[in-house]
């Protein structure tokens, strides 16, 4: 049995060439005790066994850890373009529109139709003849030509040759392609947008537990402090009391903001299209952040032609104009080809229908010509419609660049403000910060009260509290900035660049 056990043990060796004289002299001492044979063979059994099942634990390991993912704001961004719901279907909606483009097409190239007509006359039709011929003068004499059954088949081809219609049909199949570009294009932006506020909505979060996290820590040691000095008989009890309500009060945020961060983080997963069960760690900290001051000086009279929303507003009024072109040409002759071949049977017993001597063919060619000459004035007010439409397109636009302008003085507005509130609450942070050593100090040396420590806490935490959130505001009004301005590019992060981890 050893000898078949180190066989296989030689195949699994055979990849490190650095053991195979090892193996052999392994071999020679084998042969020649085989007490230790037996008991080296037990002990490679269990190591194999141990091998395999330790080889089954790892791949369950590496099956859990790809659906782990680490990801900076780029890693998202990447992961969402091919995996967000939206764009997915905008790309279905692009190879429709080129499907429905060759669709069009297809109208203007030859018809061709194979076709089998069978009929069965349970009873002949009559027609009727003047009945001099037939010895009844001066009536008519119903008579039954044909034969019972008869059948048709035949290869039919019709080609249009001219149709004002369809070649303006052409020209809109290519501009609805376009159309389905440029909402391929908005749902991509779109996606950049919502999938930046939402990671920096969990960053903000992040940051957030990771202060209070030193809060608390902080809190701790001052309360365990005054413990200290109230066992000493330095202080009173209710001065403890106040730091220890104001620790619970932490703890409590603290937890809520941990389901706040669980929360931002799914909301995050379903804006790039990922699955809610996998898990998502943010790479980033708020620190790794470099926001740079977007552009608030770029004043041009054309900055609407920036916003993906123009451009589709134009796509649909060049569509508009083809419509209105469309029904007007309706008004035009339209002229097709056509040709037959066919085979004719004829028989009054079923058995013999397709015998060779009563098949007949013939074959045809013509050509059509259609003239529209009077239709009840529908042309007219189709025509009449569609030039509505475009007009109501057109005065979108008109109202989509007002639309713009307001847009863009109310995000800069906003953003100006979340600048200037995110440097007074920086001010206010790290004066806070000042404020609560130099109350700890003086309460230290007995120059200061319990309350006045407990005041300065709480005074901090709100800096705190009010600086994240000065934070948020101003990174997700840069975003709407950008957007109002129309600098969001597919894979741009906004200006707000983060270094690699």
């Amino acid at each position: 049995m050893y000898v078949v056990v180190f066989k296989y043990f030689r195949k699994v060796a055979v990849s490190f060439p650095a053991h195979q004289r090892m193996y052999t002299r392994m071999m020679s001492l084998l042969r020649s005790n085989h007490q230790i044979a037996n008991l080296v063979t037990r002990s490679i059994v269990s190591f194999l066994i141990l091998l395999g099942s330790y080889t089954h634990t790892d791949a369950q390991q590496i099956a859990e850890l790809e659906n782990d993912y680490m990801f900076n704001l780029q890693d998202c961004l990447a992961y969402a373009q091919s995996h967000q719901f939206n764009i997915i279907n905008a790309e279905l909606d692009e190879k429709n529109a080129e499907y429905k483009v060759r669709e069009t097409t297809g109208i203007g190239l030859p018809q061709v139709n194979a076709n089998l007509d069978f009929k069965d006359y349970f009873k002949v039709p009559a027609a009727l003849a003047p009945g001099d011929n037939f010895g009844v003068p001066g009536k008519l004499v119903p008579l039954r030509f044909g034969v019972q059954y008869q059948a048709v088949s035949s290869i039919d081809v019709s080609q249009l040759i001219f149709d004002g219609s369809y070649l303006v049909g052409l020209q809109a199949a290519k501009t609805y392609r376009e159309l389905s570009s440029k909402n391929l294009k908005r749902s991509k932006i779109e996606t950049v947008v919502a999938v930046t506020k939402a990671y920096y909505a969990a960053l903000v979060n992040s940051e957030r537990v990771t202060l209070l996290d030193a809060n608390i820590i902080r809190l701790n040691k001052s309360l365990q402090d005054m413990m200290a000095m109230y066992q000493n008989g330095f202080v009173e009890k209710i001065d403890a009391d106040r730091l220890q309500v104001l620790l619970n009060n932490l703890e409590t945020e603290k937890q809520n903001a941990l389901r706040f961060l669980e929360l931002n983080i799914s909301l995050l997963k379903f804006q790039m299209g990922m699955p809610i069960a996998n898990k998502l760690t943010l790479k980033e900290k708020i620190a790794d952040l470099q926001i740079d001051i977007a552009d608030l000086y770029n004043t041009s009279v054309e900055i609407y032609k920036n916003r993906i929303e123009y451009h589709l507003l134009e796509t649909q009024k060049k569509l508009m104009e083809l419509d209105v072109k469309r029904y007007k040409m309706a008004f035009l002759p339209s002229v097709a080809g056509y040709g037959s071949w066919a085979y004719q049977f004829q028989q009054n017993t079923f058995a013999s229908l397709f015998d060779a001597d009563y098949r007949f063919s013939y074959s045809l060619i013509g050509l059509k010509l259609s003239v529209p000459i009077f239709s009840g004035g529908q042309k007219y007010y189709r025509v009449k419609q569609a030039q509505w439409t475009l007009k109501k397109t057109e005065n979108e636009i008109d109202n989509f660049k007002n639309a713009v302008a307001i847009d863009i003085e109310q995000s800069k507005t906003s953003y100006i403000n979340s600048l200037a509130s995110l440097n007074s609450q920086k001010r206010n942070r790290e004066l806070a910060t000042e404020i609560v050593r130099v109350t700890k100090a003086k309460y230290e040396q007995g120059v200061g009260s319990g309350l006045e420590v407990t005041s300065a806490e709480t005074s901090l935490k709100e800096a705190e509290v009010n600086y994240i959130s000065a934070l948020y505001d101003v990174l997700i009004s840069k975003v709407n900035y950008e957007k109002a301005m129309g600098n969001i590019a597919v894979g741009n992060t906004l200006n707000a660049d983060s270094s690699n981890n």
